[in-house]
């Protein structure tokens, strides 16, 4: 272990990741992108192809193991932890930084919560410390092959998630700012980014063909995030989200990037994560979009940190407390007790739930794992209501679905009761429309008797939603069998469209 960290804290975290990831159900996310992934495309409304292609594909191989689903994740938080303890290594770090490195990626909760499910930023991590690697090799060792990787990198994770651009745009900025500005004269950069335009070209052209959506759909994003906080409390929420007792080791690093002669020639890592961090803040953006940069920060904190601190009893005293502070943190972001034990263990700690939606009202669990709930029940309900329709009503009956959550859980698993294809207005759902449905039998889930009858000529009650670790807005909502809708579907489409990462 004293010679190679990364590789055990690798295999211990991928352990991790497959002893628990099996728990609970799929998330909303998740099954989302299954279904976007089974209509195979160069782009989607609120991301770009690959996670969703892979997710599909995964369930495909997997159809009966969450946790083998889940396993790109897993080994995509595994490969941060190792790059992580590897960039220290890279950094003129020992033994110790090396593994201190690793356990702060280890134990970093937004970390571990990408390592868990399917996100579209499960894979951003291991990409956005790629890059910070290869470029202090390009600058320390004067190796400029490492360019070509990081433009197959580029690509790769801008076909997972835009936000990679960010990082890339603060990195380029903080050359132009230091000394390793003459790297960029160089044909290797140009080399770089001709290989990751000729990667992310086919999503470009796709959005352009559709009208650029994702651009509506950012700004219907910002629209409705009308929260708007002071500088310090987005820097306040990134210490409390990465982990309160790893912010010594990240804040160790920026000021060791910014300040520490051995850095010097790397000031362009500090100077990117404060640019990207004044973007963060300026566009109002979900804590964790930056969540990427942090892992090259806890290498150089490790760094500095084994060079300042000269006991190795206070060393030790500091890996051992980062471990023992951090193991109460592992339940919330990794399913490792049953669920009534978590809400117990979350009710002994006096934590009230939370999510990333400001708008969403909260029940007995937090938004990670309460959109792992409900889903199964939702499709046996909606199926059932199907399979009391007569033949001739099935025939152009269809399941409306309020949010892709929904409508995804029901393609996913409400095929044994014979359901078409779900609709719904939201997302990527809008861009495969009505299916042909006319809206002569429709069934939805929630709302009200009196305003559906504005839209129905007919609505008749078919049983409740019933799943108490479900997010509120999700339980207790009446199936609906509406009949003969007043304006067509089709006629009536344009005006349904409803762009948002997550339900209203």
């Amino acid at each position: 272990m004293r010679s190679r960290p990364a590789i055990w804290l690798a295999l211990l975290t991928a352990a991790l990741h497959l002893w628990a990831n099996g728990d609970y159900d799929y998330h909303r996310d998740e099954l989302y992108f299954i279904v976007c992934g089974q209509h195979p495309d160069w782009g989607y409304v609120d991301q770009p192809p690959l996670v969703p292609l892979l997710a599909a594909l995964m369930h495909a191989l997997f159809p009966d193991s969450l946790t083998m689903f889940r396993l790109i994740p897993a080994l995509a938080h595994a490969g941060t932890v190792a790059l992580s303890a590897e960039t220290a290594r890279k950094l003129g770090g020992g033994s110790w930084a090396q593994l201190l490195a690793g356990i702060a990626a280890l134990f970093c909760p937004l970390l571990l919560a990408f390592g868990t499910i399917f996100y579209t930023d499960s894979l951003q991590p291991i990409a956005w410390s790629f890059c910070a690697y290869a470029l202090i090799s390009i600058i320390r060792d004067d190796n400029e092959r490492w360019w070509l990787p990081i433009g197959l990198v580029i690509g790769l994770a801008f076909m997972v998630k835009y936000t990679i651009a960010f990082w890339v745009a603060a990195l380029l900025i903080g050359l132009l700012l230091t000394s390793a500005r003459g790297r960029l004269a160089r044909p290797g950069p140009y080399v770089a980014a001709v290989v990751a335009t000729l990667i992310v070209l086919p999503n470009l052209y796709w959005q352009w063909v559709h009208g650029w959506p994702f651009l509506e759909f950012a700004a219907a994003v910002a629209e409705r995030n009308d929260v708007v906080q002071a500088p310090w409390t987005f820097v306040l929420i990134q210490i409390r989200d990465l982990n309160p007792v790893l912010a010594p080791i990240w804040l160790a690093g920026l000021a060791a990037f910014a300040f520490w002669r051995r850095f010097a020639d790397l000031r362009v890592i500090a100077i990117a994560y404060l640019l990207l961090l004044v973007a963060m803040i300026a566009l109002h953006a979900k804590s964790y979009y930056a969540s990427g940069a942090y892992p090259v920060l806890f290498a150089g904190g490790a760094v500095a940190l084994e060079a300042w601190l000269t006991s190795r009893r206070l060393r030790a005293a500091l890996l051992v407390g980062v471990v023992l502070l951090s193991l109460p943190l592992l339940p919330f972001v990794v399913p490792l007790l049953p669920i009534e034990r978590f809400a117990a263990y979350q009710g002994f700690l006096g934590i009230t739930p939370e999510g990333t939606d400001e708008k969403l009202t909260f029940g007995r669990l937090p938004q990670f794992y309460a959109e792992m709930h409900g889903w199964r029940e939702l499709a046996a309900l909606v199926g059932h209501a199907y399979q009391s329709l007569s033949p001739e009503e099935r025939a152009d009956a269809v399941f409306f679905a309020d949010n892709y959550g929904e409508a995804a859980a029901v393609d996913i698993f409400g095929k044994h009761w014979g359901l078409p294809s779900s609709i719904s207005a939201h997302n990527n759902y809008y861009l495969w429309g009505p299916h042909g449905h006319v809206g002569d039998v429709v069934i939805h889930v929630g709302g009200r008797r009196e305003d559906l009858l504005k839209v129905y000529a007919s609505v008749e009650a078919m049983g409740k939603t019933d799943n108490p670790w479900a997010l509120p807005f999700e339980t207790g909502q009446t199936i609906w069998i509406a009949r003969k809708r007043f304006k067509k579907l089709d006629d009536d489409w344009s005006n349904l469209k409803h762009y948002h990462c997550k339900p209203c």
